[in-house]
């Protein structure tokens, strides 16, 4: 069993996933910690030295790895995996996908405090900040709905947002 994590960057999908393959004491896959060990270098620097398309056709390849070698894990992938290239159905295909659903509120809170980590908003002006995640947000919902199971994350411990996904396996 693959259990995939999806949702918007900073919903908590590398935080829930380590509690999770504890919990459920399955291997952690992080999507995007695997990028940097292959490019041996950060998202950020990948995105200024090789561009955003090299990033997601590298995401896509190690995608595909994964669920198609895989069989027991929790996978953790990227903000924006899910609406690229027909990544959800893949992921849909090969695992059971729980978008980690957060209000624009909560993001905002959150990416505030790791803007420069974070290289699709290291830019934006803070005040720009909601307006930019509630756009974003919303193109990629569609992908996101997709998702076999969604799990609202707002004024939720980490352990009860676990303990939520853990009910439906």
């Amino acid at each position: 069993m693959i259990i995939s994590l999806i949702g918007y960057m900073g919903c908590g999908k590398s935080h829930i996933s380590k509690l999770l393959s504890d919990k459920l004491n399955l291997k952690l896959i992080d999507l995007d910690k695997e990028i940097i060990t292959r490019q041996n270098m950060p998202i950020a620097e990948i995105f200024a030295k090789k561009g955003e398309i090299f990033f997601r056709k590298q995401e896509r390849a190690i995608l595909g790895e994964v669920l198609n070698t895989e069989t027991d894990c929790i996978l953790s992938v990227g903000g924006g995996t899910p609406a690229y290239y027909d990544n959800i159905s893949l992921i849909n295909e090969k695992s059971t996908s729980i978008y980690l659903r957060t209000s624009v509120k909560t993001l905002t809170e959150r990416l505030l405090k790791q803007k420069q980590k974070r290289p699709l908003i290291a830019n934006v002006p803070d005040e720009q900040l909601p307006e930019f995640i509630g756009q974003h947000l919303f193109e990629r919902q569609q992908f996101y709905n997709q998702a076999k199971h969604t799990v609202i994350t707002d004024h939720k411990t980490p352990e009860e947002i676990c303990r939520e996904i853990a009910q439906i396996f």
